[in-house]
């Protein structure tokens, strides 16, 4: 088992606001992720939700920029916010150095494509390799729940939808809902998987909700002033899918907001609070 180095520890609402760097056996390089514990962990195990972020950001995006840690506390919920891809000098990077792809953008697949598939394997690392990390090494509970944010949407729709009984709920902001469909999920699918698409819906969370009924409840949050609402995102195929395959989804449209994290901090604890009923006793 990895050890966890501490590279930062902040009081905050009662808990601990901890930055950890572990050397990751998936990704094969040095990572580093950010953990919310509540006051409620010293004296138990506590739930966990594990947000996963979007393109460009790190683990420090959501920690910083989305106020949840208030809510977490009163909740007793632990926030696990791992970085979105891997990182290095000698991980591969997009050879264009677009945002859209390489570092910052690993879109939560396990790659097959090389030079990539040494290291971008974010789908193991976020289900098996992070998970049993830190509930051998912190106060957690294997009560879990999933959400995220644009790329880290799509992410946690996926992971939520192909890990049956791993969690108890999941969310997603701004969700790339149909990535095949659309051009970061097109570039990200092939340059990580290949030019076989067939290979590709197994990441594609509208097509996997509209083959099998989804066993456990959904919550998504949209924007309609998102400026990639209709090429990128396109939450109306995961609302179809959903009634395809009689899913338990909620998509809430919200008037005038956008992609930032001013979104996602304004309906945040709508989506602890979401989690907290279905993880809570």
């Amino acid at each position: 088992m990895a050890v966890l180095e501490i590279l930062s520890d902040q009081r905050l609402f009662g808990g601990r606001q901890i930055r950890f760097a572990h050397d990751s056996a998936v990704l094969q390089c040095r990572m580093q992720f950010s953990v919310y514990l509540p006051p409620q962990a010293t004296q138990q195990d506590v739930p966990a939700l594990y947000w996963l972020s979007g393109l460009t950001c790190t683990d420090e995006n959501f920690s910083v920029k989305a106020g949840a840690q208030r809510v977490a506390a009163e909740l007793g919920l632990a926030l696990i916010i791992p970085d979105t891809s891997p990182r290095g000098e000698n991980v591969p990077d997009d050879p264009d150095g677009a945002s859209d792809f390489g570092l910052g953008a690993g879109f939560y697949v396990n790659a097959t494509e090389a030079p990539f598939q040494q290291n971008y394997q974010m789908y193991d690392y976020i289900c098996k390799e992070l998970p049993a990390l830190v509930e051998a090494e912190l106060p957690l509970s294997t009560s879990r729940a999933i959400s995220g944010h644009s790329m880290g949407g799509h992410g946690a729709l996926v992971i939520a939808l192909r890990e049956a009984g791993r969690y108890r709920s999941v969310s997603a902001f701004s969700p790339i809902s149909n990535p095949v469909n659309c051009p970061w999920g097109r570039k990200a699918l092939a340059g990580y998987l290949g030019n076989d698409e067939s290979q590709w819906q197994q990441y594609d969370a509208s097509l996997l909700l509209a083959q099998k009924k989804a066993a456990l409840p959904i919550l998504v949050e949209q924007g309609d002033a998102d400026p990639f609402l209709a090429e990128q995102l396109k939450p109306e195929t995961l609302q179809a899918a959903s009634a395809a395959s009689g899913s338990e989804l909620e998509l809430r449209m919200q008037t005038g907001y956008d992609h930032s994290y001013y979104f996602i901090a304004s309906f945040i604890e709508d989506h602890l609070r979401f989690h907290a009923r279905h993880l809570l006793p």
